[in-house]
């Protein structure tokens, strides 16, 4: 049974309480229902199959993605069953790749306000801000500049899309309760002069604040949450490369927090590459990785690497020479003098290479990985070279959109002669080649971020540490069975997301208990707290 204070119409429109149809008829006449609702009590799940019915009907994906978020701001419970029971069809609409396509014309989709914007407007007050949202129990917070949203660039207050889709697959994926999650944007301006000229544009028609002014206003946000929202973990999402980077060395050690473009793509490239191995029968210290992108993407993703070589015994210096980047200005070797600082620990004693193709010539890695937000750049000859140089090479075109894919998955079957090992960012169909079907595996951070929150949460976390997306990618790739990797599928079937998020969670904990990070006591059975943890969207008894 669950209280509340809410009746009557008021409950109606309350998203989070409110059940439509399915009122029993004794919830209608102790609420004061009877009447607003139509007489025929209905199930969850016959609710549900209304639901399907509208959306199969809609052929368009982003009509499919405002038909989802309009139930989600009518009835929450409802809206995350329907996810929850059909993920593999929904995640590509409230995620990647359709989000990208609603943050685009999100201002031109609006339909009620979701989360809070803070503002380049509201410097000396952004607490006052914060104590305007209606509950103080947030535990997850997922935070933008909309700088850098997927590989679509600035977005400015469009990028609020992000936010909201990550925290549905908190709940989705991870069972965090809707109730304690919070999207925000900052809102510092856009550089976008098309959404400056554009008359329907709902943020701030100014370009962005930088420097000493952008840093302020980001240091007064990080200290009004830890004021008004007191535990809360912060995720940083979609900040532009120097950004990113700089906000995380900054703030991870003095709050709880991370940032998921960086250590959650970290560690689900790291699981794919895991899972990679037990195809090609090489170990991961004789992989050689290769990143088309040099960003905080890729930063994040070598570190992860080069740790987990450390963690078996390779010196630090030879596990970064595994480790190897290209970028506009070709292989990132000692020699150039155009380097940002980020670059130089994997700027290695080499050649220069002007293109990715006389890199992966020269070099010879066994594993490329895209991050370049630049499709179309992993070429049949890159892939047919790094099909010379290994028996069966790993293939990672990681960018999203599906637009912004380095290559496609058949593709990378069909040049590399179906050895290619594959994993991409956003989702393709399966392949047939000689005789084979091939099952792409999508790196989505979807696998990593919302088991990691909840094992934070549970525990009581003070801090985000690498040695937890490191215990999340090992918990990840270890989920992978034989048949699968059979298929070419280096990760967990969507569907058996909430299963691998509650194994993530306890060992995100397992790690914040060992490493005297935990506020919560341990408890006896801690998958069992876990599991009991997680939110599952049925609906409430309110009697």
């Amino acid at each position: 049974m669950t209280t509340h204070s809410h009746r009557g119409y008021d409950l109606l429109h309350n998203p989070r309480l409110n059940k439509g149809t399915g009122f029993t008829p004794e919830e209608r006449d102790q609420l004061g229902l009877r009447g607003l609702v139509p007489p025929r009590f209905t199930t969850q799940a016959e609710q549900q199959a209304r639901v399907l019915e509208n959306f199969r009907k809609k052929t368009a994906a982003i009509e499919k993605y405002i038909y989802l978020i309009s139930l989600q701001d009518r009835n929450e419970h409802l809206f995350y069953r329907v996810v929850m029971d059909h993920v593999e069809e929904m995640m590509p609409i409230i995620y990647t790749p359709t989000v990208g396509e609603a943050c685009t014309s999100f201002s031109h989709i609006f339909r009620r306000p979701r989360g809070l914007y803070v503002t380049a407007q509201d410097r000396g007050r952004i607490r006052d801000v914060l104590r305007n949202w209606p509950g103080r129990d947030v535990a997850m917070i997922v935070v933008t500049d909309g700088e850098r949203i997927l590989g679509l660039g600035d977005l400015g207050a469009n990028g609020m899309g992000i936010p909201i889709g990550k925290l549905s697959l908190y709940t989705a994926c991870a069972g965090v309760d809707p109730s304690r999650c919070l999207p925000i944007t900052l809102d510092v301006g856009t550089n976008r002069d098309e959404l400056l000229a554009d008359p329907l544009y709902l943020g701030l028609p100014q370009k962005r604040l930088t420097g000493a002014e952008y840093e302020a206003l980001v240091e007064e946000f990080v200290l009004a949450v830890q004021e008004v929202f007191p535990g809360a973990v912060i995720q940083f999402e979609d900040f532009a490369t120097e950004n990113a980077m700089h906000l995380l060395a900054r703030y991870r050690d003095r709050v709880c927090c991370f940032n998921d473009d960086i250590q959650g793509t970290a560690a689900v490239t790291l699981a794919g590459i895991l899972s990679a191995t037990r195809i090609t029968g090489q170990p991961l210290t004789q992989q050689v990785v290769m990143f088309l992108g040099a960003g905080a993407a890729a930063t994040g993703i070598a570190d992860l690497i080069v740790s987990a070589l450390v963690r078996e015994g390779m010196p630090e210096a030879e596990a970064r020479r595994h480790c190897w980047f290209v970028d506009r200005g070709g292989l990132v070797v000692r020699g150039r003098t155009d380097l940002q600082e980020h670059k130089l620990p994997y700027a290695h004693d080499h050649a220069p290479a002007g293109d990715l193709l006389t890199a992966v010539e020269s070099v010879k890695p066994t594993a490329i990985v895209g991050v370049s937000a630049t499709p179309n750049t992993f070429t049949e000859a890159v892939v047919k070279a790094m099909s010379r140089h290994n028996p069966r090479p790993i293939i990672f075109p990681l960018s999203n959109p599906t637009s912004k894919s380095e290559c496609t998955a058949a593709e990378a079957y069909g040049w590399s002669e179906g050895k290619a090992v594959f994993a991409s960012g956003s989702p393709f169909d399966q392949v047939m080649w000689g005789g084979r079907t091939f099952t792409p595996g999508q790196g989505n951070n979807a696998y990593i971020f919302p088991g990691v929150g909840l094992g934070v949460i549970v525990s009581g976390a003070r801090r985000v540490t690498d040695s937890m997306f490191y215990a999340a990618a090992r918990t990840l790739a270890a989920g992978v069975p034989e048949a699968s990797l059979n298929e070419g599928l280096l990760f967990p079937r969507l569907r058996d997301i909430r299963a691998v998020s509650a194994r993530i969670a306890t060992a995100v904990a397992e790690v914040a208990y060992a490493d005297g990070l935990a506020t919560v006591p341990r408890p006896a059975d801690l998958p069992a707290v876990v599991r009991a943890s997680m939110y599952d969207g049925t609906y409430p008894s309110y009697l």
